[in-house]
């Protein structure tokens, strides 16, 4: 591993509180910018510019989660916390005397279309449509947007994260309670309002053969330091396991490694009435993502959880 300075912007997330103790414990100075019980807070750019000038990686992991009702607020807050904080990172980066010679900046894999017919590459996938997507292309476009000639540009794709928390926290507790069975797609109605905000999921996969591409939390970590390894990645890489699975096969895992026996399948009305009630979306279950990390293979990456069960245990502690 560089034992250069890093800087992380979003540190107080999910995945930033997994690299933070990670990068300290060897030995690398590590500086973060977060809204709040961070080094630095977002608004500070005198700051910021000071930290990234001289550094070895920044890390951009900022932006509100997508974990929520997509309001008119929640939208636009959505966008403009991933593109303001990317912004700041990018002209830091360009007043720099001394730029960082790499820089990782969140992405989505949710930017390739629904896919039911085959995997989505980096050279061959398709991009889809919809709030979810746009997001991840203005993304994308405001992390490329700066000429920036020395430092190299990573979009990590990431597909979802699975460790200790996260996603798998609420599935544990369905589970528990004999509801953790496959997610069905089908009909249910969609206003006109949703439609024209791009954020209407409409019936695709059946019977819960919509694919799930995931990614144990220590790979993203461990991809992070390839990147800065090798030179010749850059631009869009996927952050996905090798080994994707349906969320049948998903949900199955789930209750195998928990010890679960009861499980009967979640039809979309039942899926769409509990969203509205944890105030999430029902695009995160049953939007079809397969996603191969086509760039990582072919440069060599090893996965330490390339197989789902073994990333579903040990993020049970199972």
């Amino acid at each position: 591993m560089n034992t250069g300075r890093v800087v992380i912007g979003g540190s107080s997330g999910f995945m930033g509180q997994y690299l933070l103790p990670r990068l300290r414990e060897a030995g690398r100075e590590v500086v973060t910018i977060s809204r709040s019980n961070a080094d630095i807070a977002w608004g500070d750019q005198d700051a910021i510019d000071r930290a990234v000038d001289g550094s070895s990686l920044v890390i951009g992991l900022a932006g509100k989660s997508v974990n929520c009702r997509y309001t008119a607020e929640n939208r636009a807050e959505i966008f403009r916390s991933r593109l303001d904080t990317t912004k700041a990172l990018s002209g830091a980066i360009a007043r720099a005397e001394n730029p960082p010679a790499v820089w990782v900046n969140s992405s989505t894999a949710t930017i390739y279309r629904h896919a039911e017919d085959r995997p989505m590459t980096e050279s061959t996938g398709e991009i889809g449509t919809g709030f979810s997507v746009e997001v991840a292309k203005a993304w994308e476009k405001a992390l490329f947007a700066d000429d920036l000639p020395t430092t190299r540009r990573v979009a990590l794709r990431s597909t979802i994260v699975l460790g200790h928390g996260g996603v798998l926290g609420p599935l544990r507790n369905l589970a528990r309670l004999g509801l953790g069975g496959a997610q069905h797609d089908g009909w249910w109605p969609v206003s006109r309002a949703r439609r024209a905000a791009g954020t209407a999921h409409l019936p695709g996969a059946k019977r819960g053969r919509q694919r799930f591409s995931w990614v144990h939390v220590d790979d993203v970590a461990r991809i992070i330091d390839f990147l800065e390894e090798h030179p010749e990645l850059d631009g869009p890489v996927n952050a996905a396991s090798p080994n994707p699975v349906d969320n049948t096969t998903f949900m199955a895992t789930v209750r195998a490694v928990l010890g679960s026996r009861i499980g009967p399948p979640m039809p979309r009305w039942m899926l769409e009435i509990g969203a509205i009630g944890i105030r999430t979306e029902t695009e995160l279950i049953l939007k079809s993502r397969w996603v191969l990390p086509e760039k990582l293979t072919a440069a060599g990456f090893e996965f330490r959880y390339p197989t789902l069960e073994a990333a579903v245990r040990e993020s049970f502690d199972r």
